[in-house]
């Protein structure tokens, strides 16, 4: 029974992106043949719409073929013409699905910055670029130590991402801890969370300074699974009973806003610490969701 379920359901999800994908691109690339700015723009909300209708199929595909219960707690004013910057731990690639499930037609689209390799994914990938996903190279210190010129790129990719965001109403996501929680991590880490790996500030510094007065608050997400952490496949056999969501919506400390985050020492010192204090509160927060006895999130 297990293998027709998931058979049919990779089907549907098959059938789905198709049916989107295609339409997409070719709004996209009508988008770009277009002689005047103004009637680029006009074209943003049709590929903003098509976007979310492909992803209302899969949350409906969600609710009709998983008992997974969603529980969102928050006291957040969400608005579909927003400007958010989406902050969240990261366990697992459901993660992406149950941020999508959650606020799917009641902020922005999320927006997420992704490795460069995945715009060979196919359809997708041109999904992504389609709607002006950032892509990054997120080099690694051996690369950039080899070639330093490499450290400005994801820098600059973030501000040409950010400059077409200005005009929009927009939710960018960051997966802030930079990688997948797993015990192995947490342990090298040394990480001072029970459930969270260590935050990396500089790309939650640079959107900020980049998109300037454009971002009206931060949307901090803290997702939680009693269970333990799933793979996507878990949620297609429906082997996760249930989610747990916790939304805190933040201000922007306005002296954070703006500042040199790689040049500045004292700057970057003052965002790291306001960084660590806020992933200290969403540890307190994980502790919650998962109960006091709980274990570890990625146990």
């Amino acid at each position: 029974m297990l293998p027709f379920r998931l058979a049919l359901l990779f089907l549907l999800i098959i059938a789905s992106t198709v049916l989107h994908v295609v339409p997409l691109l070719l709004v996209a690339l009508l988008k770009v043949l277009l002689p005047l700015p103004r009637l680029r723009v006009a074209c943003n909300p049709l590929l903003t719409g098509i976007a979310e209708s492909w992803i209302g199929v899969n949350n409906r595909l969600w609710d009709a073929f998983t008992h997974t219960r969603l529980d969102v707690r928050g006291d957040a004013e969400l608005h579909v013409d927003g400007h958010y910057l989406v902050l969240a731990n990261h366990q697992s690639w459901v993660d992406i699905l149950v941020l999508q499930k959650v606020f799917n037609r009641r902020i922005p689209l999320l927006r997420f910055f992704l490795k460069r390799q995945l715009f060979w994914v196919p359809l997708l990938g041109l999904a992504w670029w389609a709607l002006d996903f950032p892509f990054m190279g997120r080099y690694t210190p051996k690369q950039i130590a080899r070639n330093p010129a490499l450290a400005g790129r994801d820098i600059e990719a973030t501000r040409r991402a950010c400059e077409k965001f200005r005009a929009i109403p927009v939710a960018i996501m960051n997966f802030v801890e930079g990688t997948r929680f797993t015990a192995g991590k947490h342990a090298r880490q040394g990480s001072p969370y029970r459930h969270l790996l260590k935050p990396k500030s500089g790309g939650v510094a640079f959107v900020l300074d980049a998109m300037g007065e454009g971002l009206h608050a931060i949307l901090d997400v803290s997702i939680a699974y009693p269970a333990g952490s799933p793979s996507l496949i878990d949620l297609l056999a429906n082997r996760i009973p249930e989610v747990r969501v916790q939304i805190r919506q933040r201000a922007i400390p306005a002296e954070l806003a703006r500042g040199d985050y790689q040049n500045d020492r004292e700057f970057r010192v003052r965002f790291q610490q306001w960084m660590n204090g806020l992933w200290r509160e969403k540890d307190a927060d994980m502790a919650g969701l998962l109960g006091a006895d709980a274990p570890a999130a990625g146990d």
